[in-house]
This record gives structure tokens, C-alpha cells and sequence, in this order.
């Protein structure tokens, strides 16, 4: 077998046709604005701190994810056959998969860092130092594209007795497993175990970290202190109860409420609609990176978003 096809949306053409031009749009927005603060942040001394650090990471991950899936995606808009091969398959859900994985752990690692921040702000700067940041950095993505090993290969290899056709839009590692036509319930096992880890460990940390700064901010002295303090971390949590609850959804429900077209709704979640909402939220609405877009590209449209 050398080919899968991905059914994608079961919907008519001429609905197929307004999701291509909407997926679309989203996704040029998605590069174009996290396209931006890659840029701005290399290029203003000022956003050279651990914060932009890994929200410049952040958009990296952004950038890389939606690359990965959405075209492909676009073009089952187009085919009645979408066709991608074996190879461009196990490519498309290994890249995903380690990028997901980086996303999960990388925003652990954004949480712990407003942590330090908010609740010991006279010791961050010897803490969240150049050497921790990186080091930080680099577990995160080695460990997305190690971690994403393991579901990979208790997916692909497992026979299909002809069967190729994936009710997906993309190589998706739970459709892709509904094709196995023998015993899957190990790699069903080894992926929810692998699921809980990834998951729900980094979701721990986050929400260990907001409730030690939901209660400092609660202590601080000034209204405008709380008031901006819990302005940023809301952005924060907007995107992790986004990214994680579509993600749990997906990998750690049980098989009697698996249903392929609520998978490609929630799919469309965290494929499509978090790169681009990630940096609105997180970064494009940041008064500081408005300042350095401003005297990056002088007659650029200013933005409406208030200020943070």
C-alpha cells in the first residue's frame, strides 16, 4: 500500500468551497501574525527577555503546526480524492504530534515563568536566567519529537488488510488507527497512557503555577497592579483551557464516545483556529510589542486591541 486518501468533510462542494476560502484566510493570518513576532522580537533589544523569549518559541511552534496539516487540509477542499502517501502520511503525523507535544509542554513552562515573575520578582532574573531559558527550550522540543516516537510507531505499522481510506482530513494518529484491521487494543493502551502523560502532567504545573499567582495578585497593594496582573494571566489561560481541552478531548476520552465527525470539529480547534488566536491573545494585544511593531514598520496599521 504506497497511498491513503482522506475523506476529509462529508459536506457539498459548494460548503467545501467556503471552508477553503475561510481555512484559508485563517491560515494566512496565522502566518502573517505569528510571522510578526518572530521578527519583532529578534529585532527589538528591549523584547530580549525570558517572557518573549518563549512566546517567540511559541510562535515558532504555531508557525511549524499549522504548516504541517492545513495545506494538505485545503486541498481536500478542492479533490474529491485527496491522496497523500505512506511516507508524506507518517511525515504529516509524526511533525504534528511533536509539535502538539512541544506546545503542551511548552506552555507548563510559560506558566512556571509568570510564576517566578509575579511571586518572586526580586529573584527572577537570577532564576529565569539566559543559560535556565535555553535549557528550558531545549528539553521542550527534544522531548516533543522523542515523546512522538512512541505513537507513531504503535500506529503505522499495525496491518490494515487493504484499508486505506482515512475518515480524516489529515493523517491523524486515532483515524489513522481505526484502519488497523487486528488487535489494537495495546496501541490503544500505550497511546492513552503516553496521552495522560503529556497532558495531564503539564496541566498539572500550570495550574499549580496560577494558583500560587491568583493568590499573590490577590495580595498585591494596587487596584492597576491586580488589574494587569490578572489581565495577562486570563490571555494565558484563554489558550491553555483552548489547547488542552480540545487535546483531552481527543486522546483521553473513552472509545464508546469516539465519533469521527465531532474528531474533525475539535480538530479544527487546535490545528486551525489556536495558531491564530495565539498571538492575538498572547502577544499582538502586549503594549510593549505594539511599541516595537510601531517602530518596526512605521506605517503599519495600528492596532485596536487594548493595551495589556
Amino acid at each position: 500500500m504506497t497511498d491513503f486518501i482522506l475523506l476529509g468533510f462529508s459536506y457539498s462542494q459548494e460548503i467545501k468551497y467556503v471552508l477553503f476560502a475561510l481555512v484559508l484566510v485563517i491560515y494566512l493570518v496565522t502566518l502573517i501574525a505569528n510571522g510578526l513576532i518572530l521578527t519583532v522580537v529578534v529585532a527589538n533589544a528591549n523584547l530580549h527577555s525570558p517572557m518573549y523569549f518563549f512566546l517567540w518559541n511559541l510562535s515558532c511552534v504555531d508557525l511549524f503546526y499549522s504548516t504541517t496539516s492545513i495545506p494538505k487540509g485545503l486541498e481536500g477542499f478542492l479533490k474529491e480524492r485527496n491522496l497523500i502517501t505512506f511516507y508524506g502520511c507518517a511525515a504529516q503525523m509524526y511533525f504534528a504530534l511533536s509539535l502538539g507535544i512541544v506546545q503542551c509542554i511548552l506552555l507548563a513552562v510559560m506558566a512556571w515563568d509568570r510564576y517566578i515573575a509575579i511571586c518572586y520578582p526580586l529573584n527572577y532574573t537570577l532564576i529565569m536566567n539566559t543559560g535556565t531559558c535555553c535549557k528550558l527550550a531545549a528539553i521542550t522540543w527534544c522531548n516533543g519529537f522523542l515523546l512522538s516516537v512512541v505513537h507513531v510507531s504503535v500506529t503505522l505499522p499495525l496491518p490494515r488488510c487493504g484499508k486505506n481510506v482515512v475518515d480524516y482530513a489529515t493523517c491523524e494518529v486515532t483515524a489513522v488507527l481505526r484502519l488497523a484491521c487486528g488487535d489494537i487494543r495495546l496501541s490503544e493502551i500505550v497511546i492513552f497512557v503516553m496521552s495522560v502523560g503529556i497532558l495531564l502532567v503539564p496541566l498539572s504545573l500550570v495550574l499549580f503555577s496560577y494558583t500560587y499567582i491568583v493568590a499573590t495578585i490577590l495580595k498585591m497593594p494596587t487596584a492597576e497592579g491586580r488589574r494587569r496582573a490578572f489581565s495577562t494571566c486570563s490571555s494565558h489561560l484563554v489558550v491553555v483551557t483552548l489547547f488542552y481541552g480540545s487535546a483531552m478531548v481527543m486522546y483521553l476520552r473513552p472509545r464508546s464516545m469516539v465519533s469521527p465527525e465531532k474528531d474533525k470539529v475539535i480538530s479544527v480547534f487546535y490545528a486551525v483556529l489556536t495558531p491564530a488566536l495565539n498571538p492575538l491573545i498572547y502577544t499582538l494585544r502586549n503594549k510593549e510589542v505594539k511599541g516595537a511593531l510601531k517602530t518596526l514598520l512605521p506605517r503599519a496599521v495600528v492596532f485596536s486591541w487594548p493595551d495589556l
